[in-house]
C-alpha cells in the first residue's frame, strides 16, 4: 500500500522534507507507521508527535488504507 506522509514544522526539519511516499503492509496501524518513521529519523523521538489521517486527528490504533494522507506534526501553542 502507498501512503503519503506530510510533515509540518519541527517534524519537517527533523525529516528534511515536507512530503514522503512510503510503501507499507496491509493492516499497518498509524502507531506502527510512526514507529517506523522514528526509527528512520531518530530525532523525531524528541517530539510529542500528533497525527492526522486524511485531515482527521487519528489515534495510534487506526488501521491505514492505501492512498491515505498521513500528516505528522507537533502540538502548537500560543497566547
Amino acid at each position: 500500500m502507498l501512503i503519503r506522509l506530510l510533515f509540518f514544522g519541527a517534524t519537517a526539519d527533523a525529516v528534511g522534507s515536507r512530503k514522503l511516499e512510503l510503501e507499507i503492509d496491509e493492516n499497518t496501524s498509524a502507531g506502527t507507521l510512526i514507529a517506523q518513521i522514528i526509527q528512520q529519523h531518530p530525532s523525531l523521538a524528541t517530539h510529542k508527535l500528533l497525527i492526522a489521517v486524511n485531515e482527521q486527528y487519528a489515534d495510534a490504533d487506526m488501521i491505514l488504507n492505501d492512498g491515505d494522507r498521513v500528516a505528522v506534526f507537533t502540538a502548537v501553542s500560543g497566547g
